[in-house]
C-alpha cells in the first residue's frame, strides 16, 4: 500500500455487496501500541470497516469485515507495519456481521491471565490432514480450549469440554484435570488458532512434553477439509452476526440468543422458551421478569432503528 492513510479516499460498502470477513492475529513485539492503535483508527474509518481489532505490546488480533478493497488495504497496511507472518483467514457474510468498528488497546491480544511465551515456547503445529491422523489415535487427549457456549455449537469427535466461561479459567482447568496426563499426547484446538498459541505455551511451561495444536484453528480446518474426510461435528461458533459457520466456512443454521449469547439450533428456536432477544432454553430461568422487560425494550429500540434505515 503506497498511499499514506491521509491520502486514501474513503471506501464505501454497498448494502447489496457480500462482506469479506478477515480473521487475523500475530504475536509480534509492538514498539508503540498506542501509536499503532491511532493509525488503525484512522484507517478503518476511511475504509468503512466493522469488527474488532485488539492491539497490545505482544501483537495484534481480531476479526474485521468490509468491502474487498477495504480488507485488501487493511491487509497491506499490516504487512507494511511488520505483520508479515500473520495467521490470516477470509470468509464471507451475506449481511453486515458487526454493528461497528472497535480498536482496543489491551495487555494481551487474547487474555489468559498467566504470563507465557508464545513466540518462544509453542507446541507442534499440525495441518488438517496431520490433525486427523493424530486425533484418531487412542492415546491422545483431545481438548477444546474454547468456552462452553462455543463447544455447544460444535466440536471435534471425542473432544473434552473444559466447561470454561472464559479463557482465563483455562490455567486452572489444566491444574485440576491435565496434570496427571503429563506423559501423554495432548492435542488442543480453538477457532482461529490464537488461544492454542498460549495454551500450548502454558502446558510446555508446566512440564508437558508432547503438546500439539491445529494450525489455523477450526476455521482453516473447515476451509480445507472435505466433508467426507472431516472429524468435525456440528458448526463452529464465530463472534459475529453469522453466529456459526460450517464446512467451506459457509454460514451455518445456528442463531444466537441475544439475551445470553448461546447458539441455538432451529429446533431450539421453536421451543416456547425462545423469545427473540429476550430468552431461550439456556437462560429463561436465569433472568428476572424485570430483566426480560429490559430486553424487550432493547429489541423494540433495535427494530425501530432498523425501520429508520430502510
Amino acid at each position: 500500500m503506497n498511499a499514506t492513510v491521509e491520502q486514501l479516499a474513503p471506501v464505501e460498502q454497498q448494502a447489496s455487496t457480500t462482506w469479506v470477513v478477515a480473521a487475523l492475529y500475530q504475536f509480534k513485539h509492538v514498539e508503540d501500541a498506542v501509536a499503532l492503535q491511532q493509525k488503525l483508527l484512522e484507517l478503518v474509518n476511511l475504509l468503512k470497516l466493522c469488527g474488532t481489532l485488539i492491539v497490545a505490546d505482544e501483537g495484534i488480533n481480531g476479526t474485521v469485515a468490509g468491502s474487498r478493497q477495504g480488507i485488501d488495504l487493511l491487509h497491506a497496511f499490516l504487512l507494511e507495519h511488520g505483520f508479515n507472518s500473520m495467521e490470516y483467514k477470509e470468509s464471507e457474510s451475506s449481511e453486515k456481521p458487526f454493528r461497528k468498528m472497535k480498536i482496543k488497546l489491551k495487555k494481551e491480544i487474547v487474555t489468559l491471565g498467566v504470563e507465557v511465551k508464545p513466540r518462544d515456547l509453542v507446541g507442534h503445529y499440525l495441518d488438517p490432514k496431520q490433525w486427523n491422523e493424530l486425533i484418531a489415535q487412542d492415546d491422545v487427549i483431545l481438548v477444546d480450549t474454547r468456552n462452553d457456549y462455543e463447544f455447544k455449537a460444535g466440536t471435534f469427535k471425542g473432544a473434552i469440554d473444559p466447561k470454561t466461561e472464559s479463557f482465563r479459567e483455562f490455567p486452572e482447568y489444566v491444574k485440576q484435570n491435565l496434570e496427571q496426563h503429563k506423559g501423554k499426547k495432548i492435542a488442543m484446538f480453538c477457532t482461529g488458532g490464537i488461544r492454542c498459541e498460549k495454551s500450548t505455551s502454558l502446558l510446555l511451561q508446566e512440564g508437558f512434553e508432547e503438546v500439539y495444536h491445529l494450525k489455523g484453528g477450526i476455521l482453516k480446518y473447515l476451509e480445507e477439509t472435505p466433508v467426507d474426510e472431516s472429524l468435525w461435528e456440528g458448526e463452529c461458533f464465530v463472534f459475529d452476526g453469522r453466529t456459526a459457520v460450517t464446512h467451506g466456512v459457509e454460514e451455518g443454521i445456528n442463531v444466537k440468543c441475544h439475551a445470553c449469547g448461546w447458539p441455538l439450533t432451529p429446533d431450539e428456536v421453536e421451543l416456547p422458551s425462545y423469545e427473540h432477544g429476550v430468552s431461550c432454553v439456556y437462560c429463561i430461568e436465569k433472568t428476572t421478569d424485570k430483566q426480560k422487560d429490559g430486553f424487550r425494550m432493547r429489541q423494540s429500540q433495535i427494530a425501530a432503528a432498523k425501520r429508520k434505515r430502510l
